[in-house]
């Protein structure tokens, strides 16, 4: 699994930090600092903490579990818009 996280769109929300504290951390108010390939087990808290970033500033490539979750996630809406 590989994380890319924008840190020009990143706005501090600490969502991601929030739901994957292993992976993701704030240091300071506004400074995001993240694993950017976290090891399988946190795989369910990435996913989540992709999902619920509020400006979409996070891609995780590689996120595909055994359930056949989607291979690659990002916080996008995944209807072809």
């Amino acid at each position: 699994m590989r994380l890319v996280v924008d840190l020009n769109r990143c706005q501090g929300y600490a969502q991601c930090a929030f739901l994957a504290p292993d992976v993701f951390a704030m240091h300071g108010e506004e400074s995001l600092v993240y694993d950017p390939h976290p090891a399988a087990g946190q795989r369910e808290g990435v996913a989540r903490a992709v999902a619920a970033c509020p400006v979409q500033a996070i891609t995780a490539e590689g996120l595909a579990g055994p359930g056949g979750t989607p291979a690659s996630a990002t916080g996008e809406p995944s209807d072809g818009r």
